[in-house]
Order: structure tokens, then sequence, then C-alpha cells
């Protein structure tokens, strides 16, 4: 099995005009806050979401509007805004096709577990599971770098 080292881009502050240019790309994405970190059981992180856009017409520009708008109806996030500026990052699906042969879903069911292994428990914001890619065999590993969200 090869291991994949995932290294996240720079943060961008969470707003329309970060948003935008994101428009037709499809992939993860990871919003967090910009100084609260959360105490999960096994540490703490500055993460609150992991999402996915799974094709590039509900692209993630137009999942992070949602967000940002609370059209998503994600309270979580609705109500960490209120309180402090949001950032996020993200993983343009095409970046990593040719490591991954199963579903972006898959894939951000890959990212919610290990971030459950690593941490004890969901994102806080995420209120969905992903044991689903536990029935898939698995050719690739991915080492995610969640320090980035320390």
């Amino acid at each position: 099995m090869q291991t994949i080292t995932i290294y996240f881009d720079t943060p961008k502050t969470f707003e329309p005009s970060n948003i935008r240019p994101l428009n037709g790309i499809a992939g993860l994405y990871f919003i967090f806050s910009k100084s609260i970190s959360i105490q999960y059981p096994f540490g703490t992180s500055k993460l609150l979401y992991i999402g996915m856009s799974e094709k590039k017409t509900n692209s993630i520009g137009s999942r992070l509007i949602g967000h940002f708008e609370g059209k998503s109806k994600n309270v979580g996030l609705v109500n960490y805004r209120k309180i402090e500026p949001l950032l996020f990052t993200y993983i343009n699906f095409e970046m990593l096709r040719e490591n991954w042969s199963f579903r972006i879903e898959d894939l951000e069911s890959y990212f919610i577990l290990n971030f459950v292994e690593h941490f004890g428990v969901y994102p806080i914001c995420n209120n969905k599971t992903g044991f689903e890619i536990l029935n898939n065999t698995l050719t690739t590993n991915f080492k995610i770098n969640w320090n980035y969200f320390k």
C-alpha cells in the first residue's frame, strides 16, 4: 500500500471573495477557527468541519457560499462565524484522482475517520459518519498533517 502525505495550502479567510474562485472545483474543504482551539478527547484542534463537493456543478465554491450564508443550515458554523472570522482550505479532487480509485464521498469519509482516530470524535460541526469507506479495500494510505489546524 502506498502512503501519500497530505499538506494543506495557505489558509484563506472564509469570505465570498476567497470562495468565488472555487466555483467549478470538486473536492474536500476544511473550515476552521482562527484562534479558538476545540478540546477534543485526544487533543486540541481549530478544525470545525470537513466537507465535500462531489461534482463541479455543486462545487467547493457553491458549498462554501452555502455555509457562509447559512443556507446549509449548519448552525455550528454560523454561530462560530458570529464570534470570530473563520478560515478554510481545500483539496482539489483532481490532484488525488490517480491515487484514489473511490468516490469523493469515500475520500471525505476517510478524512473524517482519520480525524476521529487522531482526535477521538468527529469535528465539532460535522454530523455524519464515514463508515461506508470501511467496506472498501484501500490501496492508498494518506498521512494527513492535522497539525496544520493547531
